[in-house]
This record gives C-alpha cells, structure tokens and sequence, in this order.
C-alpha cells in the first residue's frame, strides 16, 4: 500500500509540473526543438541514413536560420503569449497557420540563399524546409495539447466529479457539454446526451455518445451510474418538460434544468445557468419570435422611462431596454428599495461592459429619480430634469382583494397616477407612451380591474386627441411577480402547508416576465396611436393543477404530505378571466402572438374628463360609495356577477374576434 500511494504520489507530482510549465519554460524546449528538427528532417529525407558528415556545414546553416525564422515569427505573432493548459480547437489553427507562414518565409529565405550562394547549401535536399516545417509542427503541437489532454485526465482522476445525464442534444446541449469539458474544475463530467431524434441516435458528440430517446432515461441513469440529470431543452414546450420531470422521478433522480429561452436573452449557455426546474418550465409555451432588431433600433439612443421600475414587470423592462443601448434609462418608482435593486443590476451590467472594454458599444447612461406618481409636481420636475422620449407606465396597484378594501388608493394609484403622466408627455412631447393594462380591465368585477380599464380610456383619449403613438398592452397574470399565487404557494409549503386555493374550477392565464415584456416591447413598435394590444395568453390554468404541481416539484404528495384547502372566492374575483369588452374589433398584427383593438378609441365616455375629475375628488375624500357608482357609469358591465358563465371566445358578448386567435379553449390539466 505505501508504495503505490508513493507512485500514485510520484504521478500526481509529474502531471502537477508538467501543468505548471510556462511560456518561459516552452521557448527553451522549442528551441530544442528547432535544432532537432533539421537533423530528423534530413534523416528522414535520406531514408534513415545516418552518415550525415557531408552535410555537416551547410546543415549547421540551415538549422541556425530556420530556428530564427521560426522563433522570431512565434514571438511577433504572440505565440508565447497563450496559455496552453486550456489549449482549444481556436489554439491549433493558430499554431498551423504560424507553421505555415514560418515554412514559407525560411523556404523562399532558402532558396535565395541557394540561388545567391549556391555552393552553401548544394548538398543539402530542396524539401528540407518542409519537412522540418512538418516535423517542428508535430512535436510543438504535441508538446502543448498533451499539457490540455493531462488537464483533462488529472481532473477527472483526482477531483471529485457528477456523472451527468444531458437530455438534449441541440446547440444548448452541446454549449453546455463544452463548457463542462473546458471547465473540469466544475466538478460535472457528461456521459451521454438523450435526445428524441432518431437521426442522432449512436452519434457521437464533443466525444459523447447519443445513447436515445426520453424513454430510456431510466435505463442509462441506471446503467451509466448518473448523478445528475440535466435538462437542456430551452425551447420546448411545458408538455415535454413535464413528461421528463416525471420520467426522472420514477427513477427517483432529481432533474435540473437550464432556463427558457426567454430567460437566456443573449443566447449564451453556461453552467451556472443550469438550476432545478421550476412550475414556469412546466408551464412554459413555444419560444415567441421577437423581431428584436426593430425593438433595438426603436429605442436606440432614446431617453427612456419606466414607473414602477422597481417592480416585477418594470425590472425586467430595464434589463431587456437596457440591451437595445438607449441613451438614457430613467428608473422611476415609490419603493427606494427595489429601485435600489435594479439599479445596482443595471450598473453592474454597465461595469462589465466597461471591464471588457466594448468600446464600440454606447453604454447607456441609467438614472433613478424617487416618486409617487400621484405628485403631479415631483413628476414634473422628473420631465423637466431628463426630457424623455419613450414612456413605459408599469407602476399600478394590482392586489385585487387589498384594492377591494381600499378603492381610494386604486383611484390616485392606477387613475390619477396615469393621469399625470399623461398629461405630462403631451406637455413635453413625448414621442411614444405604453401604458402596462391587465385582462381584468375586460369586464371587471373589482375595483383593480375597472381603475385600470380607465387608465386604458385616458391613454387612448390622449392618443386620439394627439395623434401620438400612445398605446395600452393587456396581457394577464406573471409567474413569479411579487404577491402572485406562485411565491404564495410555494411559502405555504415551507411552512409545512395546508395550500389554500380560492375555489377548485378556477383559472388563470400565465405569462412568465420575460415572455411578457418581450410582448410588451413588440406592441410598442407596432401600436400607431388610440390602440389596445392583447397578448395571446395560450391556455388558461386551473390554479388548483397549479398547487398540485409545485407541490410535487417540492418533493411532497398532495394531500398526503401536504394538503390543499378551498377558501371559497374573494372579494370582487372572477371563476375566469375574460379577454374581451363588448363592443371591442379585435384584428391580427404583424405578429401573431398580439392583436389589435381596432376600435378602442372610440369606447369611450364623451364625458370622460368631468366623470375622472368627480372620481379622483372621491377618492380623495375616502368616499367608496361614490367612487363604486362613478366606475359603473365609466366601465359599461362593471358590478356584474363574478360567476356568470364562461363562454369560448366571449361571443355571448357578441364581440368580433380574428380567426386565428387560439387565447381560450378547453381547459388541459398540467
């Protein structure tokens, strides 16, 4: 036993010096090398003849000038600058290209020399240049890619590795498998890929083999001994996700899984993406094509404003704008703290850029201005101060049961507040204005739902009486926002449960954030003024399905370990959401996941100033009666029954919609 641990001791020392050898340390064994090469290459050239006292003076010759050429073009072309222990692909082309380019200068050095002083170098063969060339090439290339090779084997020997299990051999895959290879130290060492497509199957990838389909996930994470399952998938749907989350718990293996691609928005993967799978994978829809070149190039170099900055929606609206490089983005919100939050995101975003020297690229200038937008005042001196071009209005009150207790605060939040803004873009010119809506504004039961439908009426009276693009973006409920049922689910099961849910046939539509502010941005280049624009929201979700599957993602049984309670309906909330106001047109646009109300401008109050004017002035009064009476007057079907009927598409409405929009449908179980 002592002396295999001393020779495995011996090897561990020998791999750790070779690893450790540096350029300084390379250069004087190229140099060996270059003065080996001319001696083999002759030999070789005389077919192992080693009487080589005829060719000892001009060999002494050549071997001095093809060692300066070759050293001096290593040198200029930073060749002993690389660090060869993470030698790739990109290092051996250049070290070929260097090769060629020194074989072709002592070539023509050599035959000048031949032809100026024939008598130096007659004895010698006219392919010694290249054969050196082939042969200094050979044995510097294995020198450096044997130190990578050791990289890769002392890793795996000696660190701790996960026997991982990549289910998805796409560029995703792939990225990922690399990134692993590359980095040993992770810890993460993959053995094969599954993928469904049959055209791969037994095809070797990066050295990994593609050993089949989803289907034989149990018997590899048996036979291969797997400790981690990896999903890389970022652009299927929740089905198959699903699918494969249940597959990996029959083989009791929990699965992780890198996010959607809505979440990786600069294409790159790596592996401190990878993370356990979330309810929003399980529910995710097929990728949404975002045309994010026009996006770019509408907010390039604008000044760019966003309320609620600091919320969930308005965070991610600052990370994805910030992308499109405007010239300025302001942060406005009432919370310091999440505005705090944001901001710091943003200006490390700004530092990186700065680290990596992308001096190219403008960077955008990010502002943070602390505001109530009920102050008409403080507001504009926030427009005086950074005359912006673009609005992104995304703060609101939006807890429909806490808003139903204090409809006041609705009124000057989502009302007044919307108010002032608009009144104040028009003042300063403001050149776009997107106002974030909700589908509660459609036939609304609470009071939430009907102080957002008029804010949509303010938005679309200032587009009609401007001629701006001023525009109102609906789209319903996003997994994962503050105080939505997802963060109240989950804390429900830390505590150990029970999980309550309101009523078990209610159902919600879902967005995740990134998939809805991509829409949101969309909707801005498209909306020409006085318009709605809906999102599709794809199927709705009963919310009981929903409690059922994070409890599961949890690791527990429903109503085994934990159990789910019904609380019976809240105030002012609805079994379904609808999507349609009647009355409304509803037409396609250029993309096929918004559509357009074509006539929303002109559902609206003539007395809509006098009617918002009474209704801010009960507001501040704290008289909800009035307030309640003045919404009804202003939202036509605001006050009706919160279980009235669900009907496909809203036609008992009598509401046009386009052929195409697929929103509603049968209800699917998760």
């Amino acid at each position: 036993m002592t002396s295999q641990w001393l020779g495995q001791k011996s090897m561990n020392a020998l791999v750790s010096s070779l690893l450790n050898l540096r350029n300084r340390h390379l250069f004087i064994c190229d140099l060996v090398i270059f003065s080996i090469t001319p001696i083999l290459g002759l030999i070789l050239r005389l077919d192992g003849n080693l009487a080589l006292e005829p060719y000892a003076s001009d060999l002494a010759a050549v071997t001095i000038l093809f060692l300066t050429v070759k050293l001096g073009v290593f040198w200029n072309c930073g060749f002993y600058r690389r660090y060869w222990r993470y030698a790739s692909v990109e290092e051996l082309s250049f070290l070929a290209m260097l090769m060629a380019a020194a074989v072709i200068i002592q070539t023509l050095i050599f035959y000048v020399v031949y032809y100026i002083y024939h008598h130096t170098v007659d004895n010698l063969p006219h392919s010694l240049p290249f054969l050196d060339g082939l042969l200094s090439c050979l044995f510097i290339g294995a020198l450096r890619f044997s130190m990578r090779a050791l990289e890769s084997v002392n890793s795996r020997t000696f660190n701790s590795e996960k026997r991982v299990l990549v289910i998805g051999a796409g560029s995703a895959g792939v990225s990922l498998v690399q990134e692993m290879q590359r980095n040993p130290q992770l810890g993460f060492h993959p053995v094969a890929f599954i993928d469904d497509n049959p055209r791969k199957f037994h095809a070797r990838i990066r050295g990994i083999p593609v050993v089949g389909d989803r289907h034989r996930i149990a018997d590899v994470v048996k036979s291969h001994n797997i400790d981690k399952v990896i999903i890389a998938m970022p652009t299927v749907s929740g089905q198959v996700i699903r699918e494969i989350v249940d597959i990996c718990k029959a083989s009791e293996i929990q699965p992780s899984t890198l996010p959607g691609i809505h979440e990786i928005l600069n294409g790159r993967v790596r592996v401190d993406s990878i993370r356990d799978v979330r309810i929003e994978d399980l529910l995710r829809r097929d990728p949404i094509e975002t045309d994010i070149v026009e996006v770019s190039r509408f907010l390039r170099d604008k000044k760019v404003l966003i309320t609620g900055a600091g919320g969930s929606i308005g965070s991610e609206l600052c990370r994805q704008i910030f992308r499109c490089r405007p010239a300025e983005i302001i942060l406005i919100g009432h919370g310091e703290n999440s505005v705090f939050n944001i901001q710091q995101e943003l200006e490390q975003f700004v530092q990186g850029l700065k680290k990596n020297c992308v001096s190219q690229i403008e960077i955008p200038c990010v502002s943070t201005f602390i505001a109530d937008i009920r102050f008409r005042d403080r507001l504009k001196y926030a427009f005086e101060q950074f005359q912006p071009d673009v609005i992104f209005h995304a703060a609101a009150h939006k807890h429909v049961p806490l808003m139903e207790l204090n409809s006041p605060e609705a009124i000057t939040n989502n009302v007044l507040g919307t108010k002032n803004l608009l009144d104040l873009a028009l003042q300063y010119d403001v050149k776009h204005f997107v106002m974030i809506s909700t589908d509660k504004a459609v036939n609304p039961t609470n009071i939430m739902g009907a102080s957002k439908r008029v804010a949509e009426m303010l938005v679309l009276q200032a587009a009609r009486e401007s001629g701006k693009p001023f525009v109102a973006v609906r789209f319903g409920n996003v997994l994962g926002s503050r105080g939505s049922v997802v963060p109240t689910f989950k804390k429900q099961i830390a505590a150990g449960g029970p999980v309550t849910v309101t009523h078990p046939d209610i159902c919600r539509y879902f967005m995740t954030i990134p998939e809805a502010v991509q829409l949101v941005l969309q909707a801005a280049i498209l909306g020409h003024g006085g318009e709605v624009l809906m999102l599709n929201m794809g199927e709705p979700v009963k919310i009981v399905d929903l409690a059922k599957e994070l409890i599961r993602l949890s690791g527990y049984e429903v109503n085994k370990d934990i159990d789910i309670v019904f609380t019976g309906l809240r105030p002012g909330e609805k079994l379904f959401e609808e999507l349609f106001v009647p009355g409304e047109e509803y037409e396609n646009t250029e993309h096929e996941n918004l559509f357009v109300v074509k006539n929303a401008s002109r559902i609206i109050s003539k007395n809509l100033n006098c009617l918002i004017n009474a209704l801010c002035q009960a507001a501040y009064q704290n008289d909800c009666h009035t307030i309640k009476l003045l919404l009804e007057e202003l939202v036509p079907g605001y006050g009706s029954n919160s279980l009235r009927s669900y009907t496909p598409l809203g036609n008992k409405w009598g509401v046009t919609v386009p052929e195409s929009f697929h929103g509603l449908g049968s209800l699917k179980p998760l």
